[in-house]
C-alpha cells in the first residue's frame, strides 16, 4: 500500500488524522467499544511516544491531532498498529456480544481479500500536516463540534469521547490530552 506522499513529511510532527469503520458502521455508540479503542491508543502511545492534542470518537470514525516523534515511529506506524489491534479487539468483543448485524458487515467487507476473514477499518486513513496555529485551531474546532453537528449532544463538552472535556474542564479521565499548543 502506498503512503500517498507521507514519506515527504519526515520532518513534520503534527497531524490531523481521520479513520473510518468500513461501511460507516456505527460501532462506537457503546462505551465498551470506545474503551477498547482508547485502551489501544494508550498502549501504542507508550510504544510510539506520540502526544494527543485533541480527539473525538464518533459512532463510525475518529479524528485526532497528534504530535509524533520520528525517533519512535511514524504516523503510519502508529495508525497501522492502532487500527490492526483495535479492530481485532472490537470485533472479538462484538462476536462475544452476539452483535451479528455488525459482525456480518465485517465478514462481508473481507470477502475477496486474501487471507482475511474480517475487515473493520477502511483501508486507508486521511491525514493533513498541521502547518500553523491557525490551522490547528480550525481543526480543533471541527473535531470538537463534530458531535454537535451530528446531533449527538448540544454542547461539545457534553460528549464523553471528545477532548472538548479536556479543554473545558481539565478532565483527563478518558485519556490525557495536551491542551497547550
Amino acid at each position: 500500500m502506498g503512503l500517498r506522499g507521507r514519506s515527504k513529511f519526515s520532518e513534520e510532527r503534527h497531524f490531523f488524522v481521520t479513520t473510518t469503520v468500513v461501511n460507516y458502521a456505527k460501532v462506537f455508540i457503546n462505551d465498551k467499544y470506545c474503551e477498547i479503542l482508547i485502551d489501544n491508543i494508550k498502549h501504542y502511545q507508550d510504544k510510539y511516544h506520540f502526544i494527543i492534542l485533541c480527539y473525538v470518537i464518533m459512532p463510525s470514525h475518529f479524528h485526532w491531532i497528534i504530535e509524533t516523534d520520528a525517533k519512535f515511529g511514524t504516523l503510519s506506524d502508529i495508525m497501522r498498529d492502532i487500527k490492526k489491534y483495535s479492530a481485532w479487539d472490537v470485533m472479538d468483543e462484538l462476536e462475544k456480544d452476539g452483535r451479528t448485524n455488525l459482525t456480518r458487515i465485517f465478514r462481508d467487507a473481507a470477502k475477496g481479500i486474501s487471507g482475511q476473514k474480517r475487515k473493520f477499518w477502511m483501508q486507508r486513513f486521511d491525514d493533513e500536516v498541521i502547518r500553523n496555529r491557525e490551522m490547528f485551531l480550525t481543526k480543533l474546532r471541527y473535531i470538537h463540534n463534530n458531535p454537535v453537528k451530528a446531533g449527538l449532544v448540544e454542547n461539545p463538552e457534553d460528549y464523553k469521547y471528545s477532548s472538548a472535556r479536556n479543554y473545558m474542564f481539565g478532565d483527563h479521565s478518558v485519556i490525557f490530552v495536551k491542551t497547550e499548543w
